[in-house]
């Protein structure tokens, strides 16, 4: 009996044992309603602040001085870059790879001049749904409101003003036009090329067009990339096609430097307007030097500089940007025209690119 008595109680001992433990166990995992949502995600406060920079290309000077301040204000700032490009102006795929990359590598925020302004969309709202914060700058989304915020020159603007001063410049002188522009559908591209023909009085067009308005007076356009052996190559190809082209719009500096060559092997270095967009330092020179007669300057070492103290503020205390942010365009020129506002390429080169 007392061997019954002594195993019964033993036995009640072990079951609330194993009670006690099944109490104690490993709790169930959150069900993905408990998760945090993205925009809930906490500011780093002392944590190492990530910044990412896609551009659309490493070679253009544009975004190699844009890279160049976003280094110098992440420096300043005690934070990380991370930086990416596509390998041309258009590659797309090279710029999702990155932004996916990014996002793996803790990024806080990203910055980007979108190559394909459209098909870029899904991998930017990705980014945002992972709590990441997305700046355009330079080159606006479709739809605009993909990402958080944009800063950027006024495109349109730019391409106004080369159009009122080519308008100027030539007078009562019959225009045959040359468009030497970026690539099927994408904004800036759209919006500097319509800016232009409005400015120039070749046709009714505003902002909110979203495909290339052309006129007669255009003889010629051809798609460059923004690329200067491109650029010569499509110079070449219009005045093969009308050679008696005197009015030359580029998408960009580089652009306009090979219509230039083509121009000048052609013996039509007097007889050709050449206007641009950009505002580079070597651009700028390119205007001193005459080969270009006027260009609309822009910042980008604003843009990098305002998107990266963007950043860092949202991840330090959550203060999240939107809209739209102008950083400027004035128009570059050594030969000014009455009615149209310009500064002369002394202003230009001391001001090129922006905050120095």
């Amino acid at each position: 009996m007392l061997f019954r008595k002594n195993f019964s109680v033993l036995l009640t001992f072990v079951i609330l044992a194993l009670l006690v433990a099944a109490c104690g166990g490993t709790q169930p995992e959150a069900t993905p309603a408990e998760a945090p949502a993205a925009e809930e995600v906490a500011p780093a406060g002392d944590e190492e602040v990530i910044v990412g920079l896609i551009t659309k290309t490493e070679t253009n000077p544009f975004f190699v001085k844009m890279k160049e301040g976003a280094q110098a204000k992440v420096d300043e700032l005690g934070a990380s870059l991370l930086t990416a490009a596509g390998s041309f102006d258009g590659d797309n795929a090279a710029q999702v790879t990155a932004i996916e990359n990014m996002i793996n590598a803790g990024a806080q925020g990203i910055l980007i001049t979108p190559s394909d302004t459209k098909a870029i969309v899904p991998s930017i709202e990705k980014a945002r749904e992972a709590g990441v914060l997305v700046i355009a700058l330079d080159t606006p989304t479709d739809p605009e409101d993909a990402t958080d915020a944009l800063f950027a020159t006024d495109n349109y603007k730019a391409g106004l003003l080369i159009g009122e001063y080519t308008k100027a410049a030539m007078g009562d002188t019959p225009m045959k036009v040359a468009t030497l522009d970026l690539a099927p559908g994408i904004s800036v591209g759209i919006l500097r090329h319509n800016g232009f023909m409005q400015g120039a009085g070749l046709a009714e067009v505003d902002a909110t067009a979203t495909d290339l308005v052309n006129s007669p007076e255009v003889v010629c356009s051809q798609d460059t990339q923004g690329d200067q052996a491109k650029g010569q190559t499509a110079m070449e190809n219009c005045l093969t096609k009308d050679p008696d082209i005197n009015v030359v719009y580029t998408i960009n500096e580089p652009a306009a430097f090979g219509a230039y060559t083509a121009i000048k092997n052609a013996g039509k270095e007097n007889d050709v307007l050449v206007v641009s967009v950009d505002g580079g330092c070597v651009g700028t020179q390119g205007v001193a030097d005459g080969q270009i007669a006027a260009t609309s300057q822009q910042y980008p070492l604003k843009m990098a500089t305002q998107g990266v103290e963007a950043v860092v503020n949202f991840a330090k205390i959550g203060e999240k940007p939107s809209g739209y942010t102008d950083t400027g365009v004035t128009l570059i020129t050594d030969n000014p025209v009455e009615g149209v506002e310009s500064e002369d390429t002394v202003f230009g080169l001391e001001n090129c690119w922006g905050d120095k």
